[in-house]
């Protein structure tokens, strides 16, 4: 945790929504980093802030639903697997949003499956997979008959531009052979 996000979490402890959520309610990883990454005005203090923030708020959104299904998942666990899964697996023997001396052990204990998904939130994500490839597929499917269309479209359009063509050159050659007769005509009676 750098200086200025220690220091926004102690002046957010020491504020009154700071000392509502000290009255024995536990504060989840999730919410300290939002704490600890937005301005006073409540904006995130960097660009790169806010869009973690949004990552995390959607990927939060998406456990709580897997969550809703099955009641033995815990907060806590969705939490951790989703910072997991947004900023990557914890580094250098640390815990993010927790300071520098908590190390993965004490955290999470020495046989957590922190990054393990239960078989359930597996077979979800397979099935998400599964539909976002069938959608894929019938998007693909609308693309190609939509561009075999435009093709039989073009290939109309050409054929009929080719006839126009004809025509108009069998015209023009009409009239100049009809001009080449008159002409001829016109000649042969000045000869009489």
């Amino acid at each position: 945790m750098l200086r200025y996000q220690w220091e926004e979490a102690v002046r957010f402890w020491q504020s009154k929504k700071g000392e509502e959520l000290l009255s024995g309610q536990k504060v989840g990883r999730l919410q300290l980093f939002e704490i600890t990454h937005r301005k006073k005005d409540g904006s995130p203090m960097t660009p790169e802030a806010g869009e973690i923030m949004e990552k995390l708020k959607d990927k939060k959104a998406e456990y709580e639903a897997i969550a809703s299904s099955e009641s033995f998942v815990h907060l806590e666990d969705i939490d951790n697997q989703i910072i997991a899964e947004v900023l990557g697996p914890e580094r250098y023997g640390k815990v993010r949003f927790q300071g520098s001396f908590i190390n993965p052990n004490q955290y999470f204990g020495s046989s957590s499956r922190q990054y393990m998904p239960s078989t359930s939130q597996f077979q979800a994500e397979v099935q998400r997979l599964k539909d976002q490839m069938a959608q894929m597929q019938a998007t693909t499917i609308e693309v190609q008959k939509k561009y075999e269309e435009l093709q039989l479209e073009l290939k109309a359009e050409a054929a009929a531009r080719e006839a126009e063509v004809a025509a108009r050159e069998a015209e023009a050659a009409a009239r100049e052979a009809e001009q080449a007769e008159s002409t001829t005509n016109f000649n042969s009676s000045f000869r009489k």
